[in-house]
């Protein structure tokens, strides 16, 4: 019989667990930096392995931290008003960078520079000077700098990889891809420029990216054609009045992008539309083509079973890939799991910056482009 999900992560944990008795080695002392949201998936993910203790937290707003700490139960955890102290007191092995978008390379660049592993949240940053700058830094650390893209860990996602690898499609030469909600523009810090600087786009624009770039072994993109707009979230009628008074980010975002290698990518997302969805994502090449179904809501995985196209013998022939059910582990943990053992084992970033970096610049891309209503050329500086 097979093993649940809950089975396969108690056989993990006693297993680690046993690795670690054995070696007697001290426990990571990790830190989080921003409390909201987002940290409760880190904190849950970090309490389940028992090779990690969380030392240390951090958050601008007085008395935040420490709640949260209280409120998932894990005690004798230190906490500071801002990054800089908690680095500066704490002999840390690692943070989770979980704060406002625009913090992301200030909180990483000082985490880095003390000695610190990093894993931020995604996106990676706002802009493509930032990612640069952070980039920089974990080169001259030496210290592992790992984005939170965790459907990657996903058996479906890292199936669109290896269908590309394989070859069955051949040269790759057009992929449209994105995603989106009916309704779904979040609240809180996500739409204000001053906390977030971008919107959809880089809230789950920067995943769908992920999705094909990946897949085709990320690219550098050469120039884009940037669109973006914000009605629904401005909107008395779509968003709460104190919601709509404050918005000042995109909710949607559009982009034809043109990559090295002769690949278009055709591009579009959504926290908010009159539709259920823009599309699935088409990979096209020479020998076959790829539909991957969209999601109601961007929730790590596909949408459905996935259809190879191809020619056989003179035959068109459709292949219909079943959802993989592999009932390990949820893919925050992976997330988190795979970062410590890049540090444990010295080994590189399972999501490293130097990718990601393409993505951003993208991102970066697309909204200097919808700015200026028009095409430019996107550069890389060397790192």
């Amino acid at each position: 019989m097979a093993k649940t999900g809950d089975e396969v992560l108690n056989q993990f944990q006693q297993a680690k667990q046993e690795e670690v008795v054995a070696s007697g080695g001290p426990k990571l002392k990790v830190g989080i930096i921003g409390t909201g949201w987002i940290a409760e998936a880190h904190i849950q993910s970090f309490k389940r392995m028992p090779d990690v203790e969380v030392v240390a937290g951090a958050d601008l707003i007085p008395g935040k931290a420490e709640k949260f700490f209280q409120d998932w139960g894990v005690e004798n955890v230190r906490c500071y008003p801002d990054h800089k102290s908690m680095l500066e007191a704490e002999e840390l092995d690692a943070v989770s960078v979980c704060t406002y978008n625009v913090t992301h390379a200030e909180c990483t660049i000082d985490a880095l520079n003390k000695g610190v592993h990093v894993l931020l949240e995604k996106p990676m940053s706002v802009t493509l000077d930032e990612a640069v700058e952070m980039v920089k830094a974990e080169k001259k650390s030496g210290k592992v700098l790992s984005i939170g893209f965790q459907p990657r860990f996903d058996a479906n996602m890292q199936q669109i990889k290896k269908i590309v690898d394989s070859g069955v499609l051949g040269e790759i030469y057009y992929i449209q891809t994105g995603g989106g909600r009916r309704r779904g523009i979040p609240n809180s810090t996500f739409i204000e420029k001053k906390t977030a600087g971008i919107g959809a786009l880089g809230d789950i624009g920067c995943y769908s990216l992920d999705m094909v770039l990946n897949a085709i072994g990320y690219p550098k993109p050469l120039t884009v054609s940037g669109y973006t707009s914000d009605f629904f979230g401005k909107s008395y009628e779509y968003s709460l009045p104190e919601n709509a008074s404050r918005f000042d980010v995109d909710d949607f975002a559009a982009a034809f992008i043109r990559l090295e290698g002769g690949i278009i990518l055709d591009f579009r997302i959504a926290w908010a539309m009159h539709l259920d969805t823009p599309g699935d994502t088409i990979i096209l090449g020479k020998k076959g083509g790829l539909r991957i179904p969209s999601t109601e809501c961007w929730n790590g995985t596909v949408g459905g079973p996935m259809v190879l196209y191809q020619d056989v013998a003179g035959q068109r022939v459709d292949t219909v890939l079943p959802i993989i059910e592999d009932g390990g582990p949820g893919l925050f943990d992976r997330k988190i799991r795979s970062f410590l053992d890049a540090i444990i084992n010295d080994s590189p970033a399972p999501v490293p910056s130097s990718q990601i970096l393409i993505n951003q610049a993208i991102l970066d891309g697309i909204a200097r482009s919808a700015e200026l209503g028009k095409e430019i050329e996107i550069t890389i500086p060397e790192v």
